[in-house]
């Protein structure tokens, strides 16, 4: 009975087939099915989903399944398509094409005069798409959806967000690849269709508060400035309204593993594959300098400017103090710094590389770099031209037999002197007492027959009222006068100093930028819960073109390595640089604020030893007791009372 009914299912299953692929041949079809599986590649978790786009057929017991992968097709052949189709009951769809995105990441490494190790982290997502038209944007595939809707809904036109651990030391390490000032630094430009822009910057800093785990909603009108010459667009397009432009600062934020875990998960790979994987917090922050950076702009794809595309660019700068006098050797590895070592390079990354600098040690006699490559770069960097050992992650060979790539350097000499930075400033404060004060800036330019003008910001809190008669600025014992002076003077608990100033920095000279300021008395509510520490002032900002040593490439759309191609160049002699001095800690007049534990402690003694004994003196009641009779008596009248007598 079983054989048999298993031969009668396998009958009638025969049986069925041949019955469609006659009624397939007789409507003049193939078995293309009226249900399609496209296999979709998802970038986020690697795994294939099948989406089926299916359609309702007359008859159930009719229905017709294959799986056909669908080619994408264009929009006249989707037309065409759709006027084959109209006769038939079978439907083919067609998706649109979806905008192209590209994803790089790089990592150079470069070897301090000073025993330290400087690594810069180098991440770019390009989207060719439009936030600024007012499309609505639902697909995200490389670039992150949280930061795509923030430009969206805000009408951001850039944003330039930092967080910075620690100073950059310029005259020990040279110029850095991206400054950052100490702290968190905000700077945004907003589209010209945002009527209020002020109420507009106040939501964007709450969503990226929530967004990157920071203080940013402690951003306000007390500490935002509107920049009238710093700060131009980085992106497409220079001559735009500063109106639109937002820029502030929080010198006190603490950077911890709480903003860096939000900065890796913008990442397509997060940090579960590339260059990513070293990011490891307990290395990261253990380290002299760390600053991690998110650069959002629009920029062009060809040297015409005809098509455009959203630059996503997340960078983080290390610095890792390596050197320990009287160990007798300098060495380093990615193992050592980073407790990783790299296995494979991301795989939605077109390009993933690691440089490391050997401009100051081409022949080797210096450091040994191991394993060895073969392949040499040559780049403008800072206005030098820098060469770099290159290693192609994307590369099988470049992991060898081990498929583990770890980058060892060898110190052989610990001779060589480095080239003195052309551009660095310092900031401090001077003064005695806590009523007045001043401000010193003071800009180098070390380039020896060249003079170049220098942009300074200078955004000073309300609560430090600056003299602005006494503001002197000095060359070689002379007076410098600017050539252009911007500033907005302070309002009391709504808006900070402004202070813009264009200098022309003599060459082989120190310029000295004072002004006097007296410090305000804050009311007792708007002190910090640690008052005697200080208040800190925000960096200033420096911004020139410095000259360049070498004809800088000025064709921005030309490939070249990542961290060589952040600031735009427009001139072959000159190449644009951003310094930050240090950010200033003040004393303000600060009440003794024991006090009023003082006074509680007083009034509450003064009040439980006067008021409670006059209380009991009021209520308590007094009655005269007699003295107890003795023993004697006591029997005395025990014996009275037994006899009737009355006692004594």
């Amino acid at each position: 009975m079983a054989a048999h009914r298993y031969s009668r299912s396998a009958l009638v299953l025969i049986l069925c087939s041949l019955w469609v692929f006659t009624v397939a041949d007789s409507e003049g079809t193939t078995l293309n099915g009226d249900h399609h599986a496209t296999t979709v590649d998802n970038p986020q978790t690697g795994r294939e989903t099948a989406e089926i786009v299916a359609e309702q057929p007359a008859v159930e017991e009719e229905m017709r399944w294959e799986a056909t992968k669908v080619e994408e097709a264009t929009p006249d052949e989707a037309v065409a398509d759709k006027r084959d189709t109209s006769a038939t009951e079978t439907v083919v769809p067609s998706s649109a094409p979806q905008p192209k995105d590209d994803f790089q990441e790089e990592l150079v490494i470069r070897p301090l005069h000073s025993g330290d190790i400087y690594a810069s982290f180098q991440f770019r997502t390009l989207w060719e798409t439009d936030f600024m038209r007012g499309n609505k944007v639902s697909h995200y595939r490389l670039f992150p959806k949280s930061l795509g809707q923030v430009i969206s809904k805000f009408s951001v036109r850039e944003l330039h967000i930092s967080f910075t651990q620690g100073y950059w030391r310029t005259m020990q390490w040279g110029q850095p690849f991206l400054p950052s000032p100490p702290g968190a630094e905000l700077w945004v430009w907003f589209q010209d269709s945002v009527t209020d822009v002020d109420g507009t910057w106040k939501e964007l800093t709450n969503v990226l508060s929530g967004i990157f785990c920071a203080s940013l909603n402690f951003i306000d009108s007390t500490n935002t400035v509107q920049p009238s010459a710093s700060f131009k667009p980085l992106g497409i397009g220079n001559a735009t309204d500063h109106r639109f432009l937002r820029y502030a600062t929080l010198p006190r934020e603490i950077v911890c593993t709480e903003n860096l875990t939000p900065w890796k998960k913008l990442l397509p790979c997060g940090s579960k594959a590339g260059l990513a994987v070293l990011l490891k917090s307990e290395k990261l922050f253990h380290s002299s300098f760390h600053s991690q950076a998110v650069h959002i702009r629009p920029v062009c794809q060809d040297w015409q400017c005809k098509t455009t595309s959203w630059e996503l660019r997340q960078t983080l700068n290390v610095v890792f103090d390596l050197h320990t006098p009287g160990q007798g050797k300098r060495e380093w590895s990615l193992f050592k710094m980073f407790s990783r070592t790299l296995t494979e390079a991301c795989p939605l990354a077109s390009s993933s590389k690691i440089y490391i600098d050997i401009t100051d040690d081409p022949q080797g006699e210096q450091f040994e770099v191991s394993p060895a490559t073969h392949l040499l770069s040559q780049a403008m960097v800072l206005g030098d031209r820098r060469t770099f050992s290159v290693y192609d992650l994307t590369q099988q060979i470049t992991f060898g037999t081990v498929r583990s790539l770890n980058l060892l350097i060898r110190w052989k000499s610990s001779e060589g002197d480095m080239l003195r930075p052309l551009l660095h400033a310092e900031r401090y404060v001077a003064g005695y007492g806590l009523q007045t004060g001043e401000i010193h800036t003071l800009m180098y330019n070390n380039h020896p027959y060249r003079s170049f003008p220098v942009l300074l910001l200078d955004s000073v809190p309300w609560y430090l009222r600056l003299y602005i008669h006494t503001l002197t600025v000095t060359s070689k014992g002379k007076d410098n006068k600017p050539s252009y002076i911007h500033y907005q003077p302070s309002k009391d608990r709504v808006r900070p100093h402004l202070l813009e100033m264009l200098v022309q920095l003599p060459p082989n000279s120190v310029t000295e930028v004072t002004v006097q300021f007296e410090r305000a008395l804050l009311k007792w509510t708007e002190y910090t819960p640690d008052p005697n520490h200080g208040f800190y002032v925000g960096s200033s900002v420096i911004s020139s073109l410095v000259p360049s040593i070498v004809a800088m490439d000025t064709n921005n759309t030309r490939e070249q390595p990542l961290f060589s191609s952040f600031f735009p160049c427009k001139e072959e002699s000159s190449y644009f640089m951003r310094v930050y001095t240090e950010p200033l800690l003040v004393n303000l007049p600060t009440p003794d604020f024991s006090m009023p534990y003082n006074v509680i402690c007083l009034t509450c003694t003064v009040v439980a030893v006067g008021y409670g004994s006059l209380y009991n003196l009021l209520t308590r009641s007094f009655q005269i007791e007699e003295p107890s009779p003795g023993l004697a008596k006591r029997i005395a009248n025990i014996i009275r009372r037994m006899r009737g007598v009355p006692a004594l």
